[in-house]
């Protein structure tokens, strides 16, 4: 059991989070469900706000990356019910607020890729860009988008 699993590594799958705008927070296309960029918002708020190497921690930024990845996992089930229904972890895109002199982008991702390989294990291992942007929705830290191939 996935959600077993989650629970065991000390976090928990959240509610979805509301959409800001006009989108919904995932989507299946035959075995495949994508979802919307999730940023790290834990009840209603969001918790890690500014850019990584100015006002956040590199540290920070992969506890954001984590959120994120946990909202994404909230997302995919809203649209099919049980995450043990995911056959394989596919894709993540991340974006990092961040300064453009910090360089280490990858290693903030690393939060959402590790702990995504803690819990699905083998089925989790994922292709995955790491992206630097100047600002993100709601001066989050960190976005990341999901893609998973179902049952």
């Amino acid at each position: 059991m996935i959600e077993e699993k989650i629970k065991e590594l000390g976090f928990e799958v959240p509610e979805v989070a509301k959409p800001l705008a006009a989108y919904i927070p995932a989507k299946k296309v035959g075995n495949l469900v994508m979802t919307s960029g999730q940023v790290p918002v834990v009840k209603g708020e969001v918790k890690y706000k500014g850019k990584i190497g100015k006002e956040l921690s590199e540290e920070e930024g992969i506890l954001a990356a984590q959120i994120c990845a946990l909202n994404c996992l909230a997302a995919i089930k809203s649209v099919i019910g049980n995450l043990d229904n995911i056959i394989e972890v596919e894709k993540l895109t991340v974006f990092v607020a961040s300064t453009p002199e910090f360089t280490a982008q990858p290693k903030v991702a690393n939060g959402a890729s590790e702990l995504i390989g803690k819990i699905f294990g083998e089925v989790g291992k994922h292709v995955r860009s790491a992206v630097g942007v100047s600002s993100l929705p709601l001066d989050a830290a960190v976005e990341i988008e999901m893609i998973v191939l179902v049952k």
